[in-house]
């Protein structure tokens, strides 16, 4: 089975939920790419990687360069003290790991699902799963 977000729907709700406008769009098959405007500067821009999936948990990689390492680390660092930040572990090698199943609310859902793959097309976000047995 399959679940499908547009790249509209995620613009829409992070921009609901942090007032940022970040454009989104298809980097390759696994690969997301993020726009982050800075004042002054333009903007910078982010390569998101779906490396690997381990039951709820999801192996993600980063690239752009030594001023968006610094970012991500900053970033991580006050995000650590937020709701729901046990689900983000920040690793070495550009890497970071999502850890789903740690979220009250997404840990029924895996209760429920294997999570397959996670890819890109130029719209949109596909999530592919199959339900477990019951």
């Amino acid at each position: 089975m399959q679940f499908n977000l547009s790249f509209s729907e995620v613009k829409e709700l992070i921009h609901k939920k942090t007032g940022k406008e970040l454009p989104l769009t298809y980097g390759g098959p696994h690969t997301l790419r993020i726009s982050y405007p800075l004042p002054l500067m333009g903007s910078v821009g982010l390569d998101i990687n779906v490396e690997q999936i381990m039951g709820s948990d999801i192996l993600l990689s980063y690239s752009g360069g030594k001023a968006i390492e610094f970012m991500m680390r900053t970033a991580f660092s006050q995000f650590q003290n937020q709701p729901g930040a046990e689900i983000l572990e920040l690793l070495d090698g550009n890497q970071m790991r999502l850890c789903l199943g740690k979220s009250p609310q997404l840990s029924q859902v895996f209760d429920h699902i294997n999570l397959d793959d996670i890819h890109f097309d130029e719209m949109s976000i596909k999530i592919d799963f199959t339900p477990k047995s019951l």
